[in-house]
């Protein structure tokens, strides 16, 4: 836990995305839920990392309505975000204040150390678990992390699984619409190394 709260994990949150809302069962209830769940458990002093894929489009709607959310916001890009290297316009797309007034930083993958556990963030699982377990292929390759045997937190998949290998993915199709805290994390490595 850092001094200014706990820490939480999610990603693939895809406000607005009537497409995604219909998949999850949701219909018009998907983005009210979403939030709901992230104000239950995320206090004004705690801080999020949102690992990928806002929303698909509409992202003015999804940036204001995220940006009234409690906690303090770090995004690693998804493959829809514009902000996301893969994208050519995401340098003028960085600069625009919808996004740096959302979210403390924004960047393609990140490095943390939790207790003792050095993890990677990205919003792509490792290229051989390609797209999740419900998706043939693996797209994106030239923006994942190469798996050299470290721990990765990750979305993308829009799967169930959690923990799977050297991975944990946090999206919210995995952790009934909420993010997961950091001890949970901890823990489930952990647990997976004894």
């Amino acid at each position: 836990m850092n001094k200014s709260g706990r820490v939480f994990y999610t990603s693939d949150l895809h406000l607005g995305h009537n497409r995604v809302a219909d998949i999850r069962g949701l219909g018009f209830a998907h983005d009210d839920l979403i939030e709901l769940r992230w104000k239950m458990n995320v206090k004004p002093e705690d801080t999020v990392w949102v690992l990928g894929d806002v929303a698909m489009s509409g992202f003015d709607y999804a940036l204001e309505r995220i940006r009234t959310w409690p906690g303090t916001k770090h995004l690693i890009s998804g493959n829809h975000d514009p902000v996301h290297p893969m994208h050519r316009t995401a340098t003028k797309e960085l600069q625009k204040p919808r996004w740096t007034e959302t979210f403390a930083t924004i960047q393609p993958f990140a490095r943390k150390k939790l207790a003792g556990l050095d993890i990677m963030l990205s919003h792509f699982p490792y290229e051989a678990y390609g797209d999740g377990e419900h998706r043939p292929g693996s797209r994106y390759n030239e923006y994942r992390l190469p798996d050299v045997g470290g721990l990765l937190l990750h979305g993308h998949t829009h799967g169930k699984e959690r923990l799977h290998d050297n991975q944990m993915h946090v999206g919210v199709d995995a952790w009934d619409f909420r993010p997961v805290n950091q001890e949970t994390i901890i823990q489930e490595f952990k647990g997976a190394a004894s």
